[in-house]
């Protein structure tokens, strides 16, 4: 039994560009993590046999794992997967769920709208000074993950939280207990 997603109901162009972001967002993940666990790897191996290491490894792996975590929070909302705090829809009436599902949804999506155009201005602000994370890396490029992943998440959650609108309209009305109906 498959799971389905909200951007599965849409439009086939939004489906198509859906389905690349998912695919881009796979590779980005894999190959960050493969790199990750192979540089840790030849740092140790460096470290106990030679007495080195690379002078950049250390720093690379700080921000391969800032990458990691934000592809993987991308990956986890893109999946559904993603935390949640909420203590009110345990209280409310079934009936009731969906609509709190969609504020949620549409609160998540302007929260991280706020961290993505502030983390905007930071990476700005880090290409502005020229500050360098290693070596002649640029800060910034290491750092553009966190507007981009934000971003990515808030419009996620706006479709979704406009899918599953869209799905609640639609939705037809349940019977009424006298039969008759409006």
């Amino acid at each position: 039994m498959s799971q389905t997603t909200p951007a599965q109901g849409l439009s086939h162009p939004v489906a198509l560009i859906n389905r690349t972001i998912t695919f881009v967002e796979n590779c980005l993940l894999a190959l960050s993590l493969f790199v990750m666990i192979a540089l840790a790897s030849a740092q140790i191996i460096m470290r106990n046999v030679w007495d080195s290491g690379l002078s950049w490894g250390d720093p690379t792996l700080s921000i391969l794992v800032l990458w990691v975590g934000m592809l993987g929070a991308m990956v986890a909302t893109r999946e559904q997967n993603h935390i949640s705090i909420d203590v009110l829809s345990r209280f409310l009436p079934p009936h009731y769920k969906g609509l709190n599902q969609i504020v949620l949804d549409l609160f998540t999506a302007a929260v991280c709208g706020l961290l993505a155009y502030h983390s905007y201005r930071f990476v700005v602000m880090e290409f502005e000074d020229g500050t360098t994370a290693f070596g002649t890396v640029p800060a910034w490029l290491c750092e553009a993950i966190i507007p981009f992943g934000f971003g990515l998440i808030a419009l996620r959650c706006g479709f979704t939280s406009l899918a599953k609108s869209i799905a609640l309209i639609r939705k037809p009305a349940a019977p009424n207990d006298s039969g008759s109906q409006c």
